[in-house]
């Protein structure tokens, strides 16, 4: 976790979350998840969805948790929430007995930050209080994607590996599905009741588990509604009498009023996420990457009008000097927190979990400072149509060669790990050892210097309750980015291929691989509008129809969702 976070954001920027300083950059880009099929052949080179008309019968059941009520319940999708201050008296056991049975376990992770040595008090308590003796097999999270594909080239895979959605491209799925077990006898059904922790994640997030006809994977699972929020510095626009802007037309117009670059002050920096929102363009962050059944044809994000006014509109702010100089530099630009703080710029789509890490890293330094996050409209005005995101973004894996003994470890391993706020496990996932990685004040835990270097990128990664915003520290921050999720949430539609792990055809693997450069070269005025017009007619061209006649024979096989 983040330092004095209690929270799981959702979405593509799973890596701010889980990096090792509260103020990372969220990575907003997305990944490119390519998971193979309920009934895919083991190869996975041909495709196919994990919605396929057996994958009902491979899902665990789902039982609520009832050891502990949120403060505020999941509505429209949204995390659920807990306000109250923290009475470490009253946390309840939500694991009464050690399930591990005393073996060995070897994990392999990616990590943000500077792993710590095996033999900490965090792992040890840890292992202590499951019976599972977890070795911990931590990688650099920059470059994962290389070291995943040499471990899983080779015969020498440890027992557990996790695998975001961003570094499933190439042959990760095929290796997927050769490399690893079968859950399904353990948890698929009533069977998962042994482990209940388990059995209250969310179904949808179990759906993405399907890999090859198998449910393999253990899930990390998120919120549905989009992460991405147009976070603003409210203390300035309180203090300056602007008001949050309720259309596109509004934004710019607010936007001029904001901008003097003589006084270094800019209104906000690349605002494409937002313009995507407010647009209505379909979500393009994972696979399927904006494909969706409209007036009964197939199509991609790409070809609609929507796609094309977003970027113009975001390209009218940056030819009108409203957007900082930095987001010039794209993926090159720096972290943009502290000019956030000085007051540079006052907008910016960022992660949800921005709204807290910033709060929380200006809270000594700069008691006047309040990050707020404002709701989106549709581009005229009217209430918007936002796209739903993908309910799980980080799984786990077992090694197939485990033993029922080692799998019956991992099971245990999960079952702690996905504890929900308010236990005494979850407390040790999430903050390790009172007095030694953490304290509490006025019923907030504070993470010592220990605390943050050792209680990171862990045994979250096994498998996480179903999401959840809680910040002990600052609960009325808590308490609003869960409700700007409902409000978003009623205005967030299913698309035909939520919830499904898709595996393209591995020809069509890269055909979109040059989109997201195009996009910014013309919102930046590099290229215009009719260059991207070309790009899809040479794209429909290369493959796009065809595999739009492969993505609609999925939903003739499979059905939609939406």
């Amino acid at each position: 976790m983040t330092p004095n976070a209690a929270s799981a954001p959702s979405g593509p920027s799973r890596r701010s979350f889980l990096a090792s300083t509260a103020v990372a950059t969220a990575a907003v880009s997305g990944g490119l998840p390519l998971l193979a099929a309920c009934g895919a052949s083991d190869s996975g080179s041909g495709g196919g969805s994990s919605s396929g008309k057996d994958a009902k019968k491979l899902l665990p059941s789902y039982v609520a948790n009832n050891v502990v009520t949120p403060d505020i319940p999941s509505k429209n999708g949204s995390s659920i929430g807990f306000t109250s201050k923290l009475d470490l008296g009253t946390l309840k056991t939500s694991v009464p007995k050690k399930l591990g049975k005393g073996g060995k376990v070897t994990v392999m992770s990616p990590f943000w930050g500077s792993p710590p040595k095996q033999d900490n008090p965090y792992y040890n308590a840890m292992n202590d209080m499951i019976g599972v003796d977890v070795e911990w097999q931590n990688q650099d999270g920059n470059t994962y994607d290389q070291k995943l594909g040499a471990v899983l080239a080779s015969s020498d895979v440890p027992d557990v590996v996790v695998i975001p959605n961003w570094n499933m491209g190439g042959k990760i799925p095929t290796a997927i599905i050769s490399k690893f077990a079968d859950l399904g006898p353990y948890l698929s059904g009533d069977k998962v009741k042994d482990y209940p922790n388990l059995a209250a994640i969310p179904t949808d997030a179990w759906r993405r588990c399907i890999f090859g006809g198998k449910l393999r994977g253990l899930p990390m699972p998120s919120s549905y509604v989009t992460n991405i929020v147009p976070l603003y510095r409210k203390d300035i626009f309180d203090k300056e009498g602007y008001e949050v802007p309720r259309s596109a037309a509004e934004f710019l117009s607010l936007a001029k009023e904001i901008t003097n670059a003589k006084a270094k002050r800019w209104a906000c920096m690349d605002m494409k996420w937002t313009a995507w929102q407010m647009f209505s363009v379909l979500s393009g962050s994972e696979k399927p990457l904006g494909w969706n059944l409209v007036d009964g044809k197939l199509i991609n994000r790409i070809e609609t009008d929507e796609y094309l006014e977003a970027l113009e509109w975001t390209r009218k702010l940056f030819a009108a000097g409203v957007v900082h100089p930095d987001a010039k530099l794209g993926k090159n630009a720096p972290d943009p927190g502290p000019k956030f703080a000085a007051g540079e710029f006052l907008i910016y789509a960022q992660d949800i979990s921005q709204w807290w890490s910033r709060t929380a890293e200006q809270a000594t330094q700069n008691p006047d400072f309040k990050i707020w996050g404002m709701d989106v409209y549709g581009h005229d005005g009217g209430d918007p149509q936002v796209w739903a995101e993908q309910p799980a973004g980080i799984f786990a894996f077992v090694n197939k060669k485990a033993s029922a003994s080692v799998i019956h470890d991992v099971l245990a391993v999960a079952n702690t790990t996905a504890a929900p706020y308010g236990t005494k496990e979850y407390m040790a996932t999430n903050y390790g050892v009172e007095g030694t990685h953490y304290t509490v004040k006025n019923g907030v835990p504070t993470k010592t210097t220990r605390g943050n270097n050792e209680v990171i990128n862990a045994y979250v990664m096994v498998a996480s309750p179903a999401a959840t915003i809680a910040h002990p520290d600052f609960p009325d921050v808590a308490k609003a980015q869960v409700e700007w999720q409902q409000r978003m949430g009623s205005f967030t539609r299913k698309s035909s291929f939520f919830g499904q792990m898709i595996t393209e055809p591995s020809r069509y693997t890269n055909l979109m691989d040059d989109f997201e450069t195009l996009e910014d070269d013309i919102t930046r005025g590099r290229k215009k509008i009719s260059d991207m017009q070309q790009a899809v007619a040479e794209w429909k061209t290369k493959g796009g129809d065809k595999l739009r006649d492969w993505y609609q024979k999925l939903l003739d096989d499979n059905g939609s969702a939406s």
